[in-house]
């Protein structure tokens, strides 16, 4: 697929992108190899390629979910401003 002058000045317009007139030229040559490389890639056979998530076999190295702080609630809001009901109160910000 091969861009204009026109198209990239549209494109531009319409994320509201302000080129330069000595710009445009580069930036159509670009977005054109951009649009060349996805009809490449998607001219690819990948019928027979499984999905993976990564490319290496490996798993994760995971830490035992154990509680290893002791709470600390009381402690800090005592020196909170205002606590009710175990909840700290903020005050109201949206009416």
């Amino acid at each position: 697929m091969s861009l204009h002058r026109d198209d990239v000045e549209k494109i531009a317009h319409l994320a509201r992108l302000a080129l330069r007139e000595e710009d445009v030229e580069h930036y159509t040559r670009n977005l054109t190899d951009i649009l060349g490389l996805v009809a490449q890639m998607e001219a690819v056979d990948t019928q027979d390629v499984i999905p993976m998530a990564h490319p290496l076999d490996s798993c994760q190295r995971l830490r035992p979910d154990e509680v290893q702080e002791t709470d600390q609630r009381e402690k800090f809001q005592v020196i909170a401003p205002q606590v009710m009901d175990g909840l700290y109160l903020v005050p109201r910000v949206i009416e």
